[in-house]
């Protein structure tokens, strides 16, 4: 009697996995001007006047603001080029990064 074989009938790929995601988050501040930060959000973040406009309010009100999520060298690049921009013109404007949970 032969031996039955124990070989799996399908074969089997890898499962790749996403990377993680991490939130850019806008830090408000009481030197800025509204207009500056508008245009920094339609400028690295390719907002509409509407949604930045938005964003900017929300992160006056509430102190901080996610303004997107993305993959982790993305989300740092967009932050520091966004805080570089406020830096140039010598205003505090601060963007952060986070793991999104």
């Amino acid at each position: 009697m032969s031996q039955p074989s124990l070989r799996p009938r399908v074969a089997l790929r890898p499962r790749l996995q996403r990377p993680p995601l991490y939130k850019v988050i806008l830090l408000n501040d009481d030197y800025t001007p509204r207009e500056f930060v508008v245009a920094v959000l339609k400028a690295v973040f390719r907002m509409r006047e509407d949604q930045a406009y938005a964003v900017m309010m929300t992160a006056h009100r509430k102190s901080a603001c996610v303004v997107g999520v993305f993959a982790r060298d993305i989300a740092e690049t967009k932050a520091t080029e966004a805080t570089d921009l406020g830096k140039a013109k010598g205003y505090p404007l601060f963007f952060t990064t986070e793991p999104e949970e």
